[in-house]
């Protein structure tokens, strides 16, 4: 069996040119000796707000050199330690069993928390947050040149913690550009208007920020997808990883599916390349 692998890696940088060095660094290769796949080009995004880096696949031309395994000695007549690969069935006897891995038992359920009273100081800080968080999102729309208007409602109590936030919408024509791909400049918007909120009130901002009730319809298709995916990993008894998701993403796919029988969740990855991979139950 061949040793020869051509080396493969994925390198980010602010601008193409920026990952392709990067990559090179990494591989200690010249430009010449590897073939360059552009993943992304990458955005300065608007004022800042949506932009990613550059994303690149670097494949190296040079291949490394075969390995030399040693000849078993001539003059023995024992047999060779045979190497185990894969796919060897050399011996009559079976082979030890593959270690499974235990699907963790299901937690009881949590019982739906109820809304608690909040004091005269929760409402007060809740209020400071909702005019404040108003007054920011109206200066950055208006420094990008977005003509919107806003409205201020409270989400529902949380399933689990029963906790309420506010939620500033922003209505207005030909919102898609303030959306983003897969809602990447909306999540960018509500991190920079979270972070100024926050140092003004200097306490943590919670409050979310949407477009014409895209998170609303968002929520719903990866719902939808949860539900898919599930029917099919318990059909064919195999793991499915779904696409790179943000935080409040991953955790609608991990609730839709906490109480399924068939399938439980876990994330994978690091950084924007965390996902969450759906499992089939043993």
């Amino acid at each position: 069996m061949s040793n020869e692998q051509n080396r493969v890696i994925e390198a980010q940088g602010p601008d193409v040119e920026a990952a392709i060095a990067s990559g090179l660094a990494k591989l200690r290769a010249a430009r010449e000796d590897v073939e360059v796949e552009i993943l992304d080009r990458g955005s300065k995004g608007l004022l800042g707000i949506g932009a990613r880096d550059a994303v690149v696949r670097l494949t190296s031309k040079v291949q490394a050199a075969p390995v030399k395994t040693p000849e078993p000695p001539v003059k023995t007549v024992e047999a060779q330690p045979q190497v185990p690969v894969k796919t060897a069935v050399s011996t009559p006897s079976p082979p030890p069993p593959a270690p499974t891995k235990q699907a963790p038992e299901p937690k009881p359920e949590p019982e739906p928390a109820a809304p608690t009273d909040e004091s005269e100081e929760e409402q007060t800080l809740r209020e400071q947050e909702r005019e404040t968080a108003v007054t920011v999102i109206s200066e950055l729309l208006a420094k990008m040149r977005v003509d919107a208007d806003l409205d201020v409602s409270l989400s529902p109590p949380d399933d689990l913690t029963g906790r309420q936030v506010n939620i500033i919408e922003i209505h207005g024509q030909d919102m898609s550009s303030l959306i983003g791909p897969r809602g990447e400049t909306l999540n960018s918007l509500q991190y920079v208007a979270r972070l100024m909120v926050g140092h003004q009130l200097r306490q943590r901002a919670s409050f979310v920020v949407d477009v014409e009730n895209y998170r609303q319809r968002r929520e719903q298709a990866l719902k939808r997808l949860a539900e898919r995916m599930a029917q099919k990993v318990a059909k064919r008894k195999r793991a499915i990883s779904l696409e790179p998701m943000p935080p409040h993403e991953r955790r609608i796919i991990h609730m839709t599916l906490r109480d399924d029988q068939d399938v439980y969740t876990e994330s994978t990855g690091e950084g924007k390349r965390r996902k969450v991979r759906i499992i089939p139950k043993k």
